[in-house]
């Protein structure tokens, strides 16, 4: 595969970038690659996007978008500027860059589900040439990129560092976060040779303020689980916290806002009814399954996870508690989910706590409904299935329900008008920071 009279390969590549004339191609349209996408393509690339959905590439090309935060003007601009969806996986041989932003789940094992990134890779190769780079954004275990992705580039004659570049740069995407955005968040990159991280260096040089080297693939892997095991074990920590303050009737939240007045040595972090999002509940699973096979069992990490794993469950007992109270049973009343996007202001659905707060009451013989005005029908999800539609908050609405719990503080709720109408308010993200008689915190 080797071309002897190309030597140059990497020189040309950098050329390219330089000069942005480079195609670059991003495999995964969603809320990594979509927004990657259009920035490329906003400071001057031809970019290629490829999706397996069909649905996603005709609203694109179109000049549609399917992600809330990102408005149809956008797409429409990023077309004018030559951008153009596909699910033809042989016009990878168009791109200089491709760059894999796809799904990186647990089975039901809670065990790494590399399957979205192997079975990419395997369509990949058959159109990879020379002078290509290769980027996996998706998060994974320290080692993916050497172990399962490099052997494939070599399989196919490729001699990664000199006829192909092979790189790890994780996405570190915040759907709905107005502070960052793709082009403001730095971003680090690791090659599986010092000529692929120079390939990596200028594949995102030009749309990213600040590029990260770092020193090998598997240490730009281990930093993403980093961020997110620091996040996902510090929820632990306010979510235990929770518990405690709730056993000595203490608010949490009051008590966070306090602390977080201290100017140094303190993070607020916020407790909830569990984690949601596509990679803090599911990131310390990839790294604890990797750190088996080196003998060492990652209790803090796992201790963390069992926390934040337990918090529908006891949501849904302090709202047994104060229907009982009322005397009411679980069994038969009418509860509204308020938000079940997993975070506030986004429609995202990705391992989103509500929904596992759903399907858990429904089990009890809930009657159960939701309002999210990000989600007007609940989506078609792998694992969880509800035949609903957004309920709206009318007065008549809310007295309707014995229970209605906060789950997703979305700022379009008119938690007032909630406040007044509601029976009994299960507040499981303190919204409501006065002790009212119909609100429980949770």
């Amino acid at each position: 595969m080797r071309d002897a009279h190309k030597p140059g390969q990497l020189a040309q590549l950098l050329g390219k970038f330089e000069d942005r004339s480079a195609v670059i191609g991003v495999i995964g349209l969603g809320y990594v690659g979509l927004p990657l996408s259009l920035r490329y393509s906003a400071v001057g690339f031809r970019v290629l996007g490829i999706d397996i959905d069909g649905d996603k590439v005709d609203k694109l090309n179109s000049g549609s978008s399917y992600i809330a935060h990102i408005g149809h003007k956008k797409i429409a601009t990023a077309c004018e500027r030559g951008f153009e969806a596909t699910s033809d996986f042989s016009r990878v041989a168009e791109t200089d860059a491709l760059i894999i932003c796809v799904p990186t789940p647990l089975n039901v094992y809670r065990e790494p589900d590399l399957s979205f990134v192997l079975g990419t890779v395997e369509a990949l190769l058959p159109h990879v040439r020379p002078g290509q780079v290769v980027s996996l954004e998706s998060t994974t275990y320290p080692g993916t990129t050497e172990e399962e992705l490099r052997p494939r580039l070599e399989s196919r004659g490729f001699v990664v560092g000199e006829d192909v570049f092979l790189v790890f740069s994780p996405e570190r995407e915040d759907p709905g976060n107005p502070d960052f955005d793709t082009r403001t968040i730095p971003k680090v990159c690791g090659g599986s040779t010092e000529a692929c991280l120079q390939a990596g260096m200028a594949l995102y040089g030009p749309a990213i303020d600040r590029v990260v080297p770092v020193s090998s693939t598997r240490a730009a892997e281990l930093t993403k689980l980093l961020e997110n095991i620091h996040r996902a074990v510090n929820i632990g920590l306010v979510n235990e916290m929770k518990i405690i303050a709730d056993k000595m009737d203490i608010d949490i939240h009051e008590v966070i806002r306090a602390a977080a007045t201290k100017p140094f040595g303190f993070t607020p972090y916020y407790p909830g009814p569990g984690l949601g999002g596509h990679c803090i509940p599911i990131d310390p699973f990839y790294l604890t399954w990797k750190a088996r096979q080196y003998g060492v069992h990652t209790r803090f990490i796992e201790l963390a996870g069992e926390i934040n794993r337990d918090m529908p469950q006891w949501v849904i007992g302090k709202v047994a508690d104060a229907l009982n109270e009322r005397g009411r049973s679980l069994k038969g009343s009418r509860i509204l989910v308020l938000g079940i996007a997993y975070k506030k202001d986004v429609e995202d659905m990705r391992e989103s706590p509500s929904v596992e707060l759903m399907e858990r009451l429904r089990a009890k013989g809930v009657l159960v409904d939701y309002s999210d005005p990000h989600v007007p029908h609940f989506p078609r999800m792998r694992e969880h299935r509800f035949d609903l539609s957004s309920v709206a908050l009318t007065p008549e609405a809310i007295e309707s329900y014995d229970v209605l719990l906060v789950a997703t503080s979305h700022s379009a709720f008119d938690y007032e008008l909630v406040r007044q109408h509601a029976h009994l308010i299960i507040d499981t993200r303190g919204v409501y920071r006065e002790r009212l008689p119909n609100v429980v915190k949770a």
